[in-house]
């Protein structure tokens, strides 16, 4: 299983790097130093320049590629003016600019490090609704590490929940890009294994949403005939 942590932790040592180190050990077994790390600290320039060129340097495409291939995800922030930060968010935007598809379908474990638990909604007004947007399986538990949770068997208790729902999310999801979605939402790829087929990705029912105006309805028409209905 192929997991690769997304971090946007700025100090050194970072908890938030930590976060997706224990979190990734957790799901797949292996020592932390093993475990696959994006530091999105030293891709910063490179994702600025893609902004402004439209085309990622090498590092920053290698790390694309690398989140796109994945079998899952974990992705990682500190708290910034409650929400994510500017980096984490800047190198989704890209990412998407590149490939709308990159996370569709894919497992993403959501986690952030915070000095205080006045911000554990983070993940649930912040992380969750991006990457519903971007039409990841966002795994149920999402992981909130204040300061004083380290050391704290609670914390332990949450990393392995969330853990263990990102594990079998990617043992039963094929991997983006290596599937392909039917009428009626079901993912179907070679990537997965069984099982597969009985998880669904919720999208309103519609495979593909591209925007076309020829089918939008004016809203005072909509308005009109909702009084004439009444």
């Amino acid at each position: 299983m192929n997991i690769v942590v997304v971090s946007a932790g700025l100090s050194v040592p970072s908890s938030t790097r930590l976060l997706g180190e224990r979190l990734a050990a957790a799901a797949t077994g292996q020592a932390p130093s093993e475990v696959p790390v994006i530091e999105l600290r030293d891709l910063a320039v490179d994702i600025a320049h893609n902004f402004t060129s439209g085309f990622p340097a090498p590092a920053l495409a290698a790390a694309m590629d690398a989140v796109t291939g994945a079998d899952g995800v974990i992705v990682v922030t500190p708290v910034f003016s409650a929400s994510y930060s500017g980096l984490f968010k800047s190198f989704f935007d890209v990412l998407g600019a590149r490939d709308r598809e990159a996370l569709a379908g894919k497992p993403v474990l959501i986690a952030a490090t915070g000095g205080t638990p006045r911000h554990s909604l983070v993940l649930e007004h912040s992380l969750r609704p991006l990457f519903a947007h971007l039409r990841a399986v966002v795994v149920p538990t999402g992981v909130y590490a204040a300061s004083q949770d380290w050391g704290d068997k609670g914390l332990d208790a949450r990393i392995d929940r969330a853990a263990g729902e990102l594990a079998a999310l990617a043992g039963a999801l094929p991997a983006a890009g290596h599937g392909t979605v039917n009428g009626n939402g079901t993912v179907n790829g070679n990537g997965g294994a069984a099982g597969g087929d009985a998880i669904r990705v919720t999208r309103g029912g519609a495979v593909d949403d591209k925007f076309d105006a020829r089918n939008v309805v004016p809203f005072e028409e909509q308005l009109a005939a909702l009084r004439s209905a009444g």
